[in-house]
């Protein structure tokens, strides 16, 4: 299992760690075009409709593709895609929990902030996930408590390798030269979060397939704007001794 995963974006900022050393990860997880910002990522993940051109001609031996086969089900046994929202950032994140059970998770490329000019991502401008109508993007601030959260308490610190400014993930800061108890204290659990979870369990809106798109009708955004709130609410409390 890898202990530490780089999860890398596509936002502008990911070509900052075209120069990192990154021999301390034991994994980088490369989202859509990511891949094309160091060679040496290990696992690309994307969705079924992610264009064949945009994908790498050849990979090495040591290089895996994560399809929807392989995060639907690891994404299912943490809540399933309509509470951990919608994104690749969320979905890579959950995979990667599941598949390796690692001791930190890192992300670069992920603040999810648009520009309404310039470069939208590190390869010019495209297609935005939160940008775009969904009810499972009403809080991406939220959507990343619950991960940071449920991360902690099954060891795993979530941490923001970010530069920027803005970023709509909660995650603390970090640096790749983070020490070792960095990373400790970010995996202490933030809160208690029980509640939230028999909260989701009562609403019962899990969707086995991941396609929860084609049963929307079954899920009330009221209802789905109360678990953000109490996500981030359980992110504020303290942890129990």
């Amino acid at each position: 299992m890898a202990k530490r995963v780089l999860v890398l974006g596509s936002g502008p900022n990911a070509v900052d760690c075209v120069d990192w050393d990154l021999s301390g990860f034991d994994a980088i997880v490369a989202i859509n075009n990511a891949w094309q910002v160091r060679p040496d990522w290990t696992h690309l993940i994307h969705p079924e409709d992610f264009p064949e051109e945009r994908r790498p001609k050849a990979i090495s031996s040591d290089q895996a593709i994560v399809t929807a086969a392989d995060y639907v089900p690891c994404q299912n046994n943490w809540g399933g895609f309509v509470y951990a929202g919608g994104t690749m950032a969320f979905t890579a994140g959950y995979w990667a929990l599941d598949a390796m059970r690692p001791e930190v998770m890192a992300f670069l490329g992920c603040d999810m902030v648009y520009s309404s000019s310039g470069n939208t991502h590190f390869y010019g401008t495209g297609a935005a996930d939160p940008l775009r109508e969904d009810i499972t993007l009403q809080s991406l601030e939220a959507k990343s408590a619950r991960l940071m959260l449920l991360a902690a308490g099954a060891g795993c610190a979530c941490v923001n390798l970010s530069s920027a400014s803005h970023s709509r993930l909660v995650f603390p800061r970090a640096s790749v030269a983070s020490s070792d108890q960095t990373w400790g204290q970010a995996r202490e659990r933030h809160g208690q979060f029980e509640d939230v979870l028999r909260q989701e369990e009562r609403l019962g809106y899990s969707v086995p397939s991941g396609r929860y798109w084609q049963e929307l009708d079954r899920f009330d955004p009221a209802e789905l704007r109360k678990l953000d709130a109490a996500w981030l609410e359980a992110m504020k409390e303290p942890a129990l001794a």
